[in-house]
């Protein structure tokens, strides 16, 4: 299934809020350009858009973060308490990084970057993307992202060591719902957990190096965004940087490394799940235990089927608890994931198998 295709049977209605006068209007004429989607609204502030959810009841809202009166993260806790409704933020990495990371928090299911502050046509260059976010995020499901948002994760805590069986890393790889489903699962690992992680997320360059900073701040183990030359080793979580493909790389003196590339420049993703996958299971073979989580579209199925292909084993986030169930849909669906389990017993899975002799 390509990405987006085959989920809207009616047209979307979408609330744009923003305070600036001129990205609201280029945002409603980008979104226009859909025949899947009605722009039936715009507003100027957190406390304009309250109103006229009540008025318009749209199906999704794309938000800016900084704005007088009421801000972004003021709405969107406001209204996730009156009606929880999809939204995604349309912001800019350099002034609101922190804030797009604490809107995820709080119930917003995907955003975006704005190109520039200034009321310049560079706005434009997001059109496709952002067009493609607001299908996605119409199909999303807000009670299953509230009952995440909302349960605290129990760490993981093992009296005796793990000791490392037949895996030798975890490849996680995830796209929209995704950094709630991720905070979720990495904050459960055990100190003592004894083979690295290396994870796919799509989220927009000038994100990630914060996203794994705040998800340092909960786990135990270090997370942090890979670099070129960063050593895989036992207690750590690398995070691939936005705009870049993570591989995996082995040394001469025998060492794995991450390597950082722009090659293959024809996924429809960078970083993407399966260039991560494939070169795990290039350096690991069978021993690699490849997680697909939430996202739409079908990044991961080709990574999943090499590791497969290797002898590896391939978990899927199962339907019940996916903001939007189709990347690992489309793994289950070709046969190639192991077993299906919903997002709070995919901590536990992954240690019961790594523990495997």
């Amino acid at each position: 299934m390509s990405k987006g295709s085959n989920i809207h049977n009616k047209v979307i209605r979408v609330l744009v809020v923003d305070d600036s006068a001129y990205v609201r209007k280029v945002i409603t004429y980008m979104l226009s350009r859909s025949p899947f989607i009605e722009v039936v609204g715009t507003a100027r502030d957190g406390t304009e858009a309250l109103e006229m959810v009540e008025r318009l009841n749209p199906d999704v809202i794309t938000l800016d973060l900084i704005m007088p009166n009421l801000d972004g993260i003021g709405f969107l806790k406001e209204q996730m308490k009156r009606k929880p409704i999809p939204v995604v933020i349309v912001s800019i990495a350099s002034e609101s990084g922190e804030l797009a990371i604490e809107a995820l928090n709080a119930g917003a299911v995907d955003f975006i970057q704005k190109p520039t502050a200034l009321a310049t046509e560079k706005i434009y260059e997001i059109a496709n993307e952002l067009i493609e976010k607001v299908k996605n995020a119409s199909v999303a499901s807000l009670p299953k992202l509230e009952r995440i948002i909302s349960t605290e994760p129990e760490k993981v805590t093992l009296e005796k060591p793990i000791k490392k069986g037949k895996i030798d890393i975890v490849v996680i790889g995830a796209s929209t719902g995704g950094p709630q489903a991720l905070r979720y699962v990495i904050s459960k690992i055990p100190p003592n957990f004894p083979v690295p992680i290396a994870m796919v997320l799509h989220m927009p360059i000038g994100y990630t190096e914060l996203f794994a900073q705040k998800l340092d701040e909960i786990s135990q183990l270090e997370v942090i965004e890979a670099k070129e030359g960063d050593l895989v080793i036992p207690g750590r979580v690398l995070l691939a940087p936005a705009g870049r493909h993570l591989k995996l790389q082995k040394r001469e003196d025998g060492l794995i490394v991450a390597h950082l590339d722009s090659k293959p420049f024809d996924t429809l993703h960078k970083p993407s799940v399966d260039v991560l996958f494939e070169s795990a299971g290039e350096i690991f073979g069978n021993r690699v235990l490849g997680v697909i989580m939430t996202g739409m579209g079908n990044d991961g199925l080709r990574g999943a089927s090499f590791i497969k292909s290797k002898g590896g084993i391939i978990l899927t986030e199962s339907e019940e608890t996916c903001i939007v169930y189709g990347m690992p849909r489309s793994v289950e669906e070709a046969g190639i994931s192991d077993k299906s389990i919903p997002l709070y017993n995919i901590t536990e899975e992954i240690i019961n198998i790594v523990m495997e002799v």
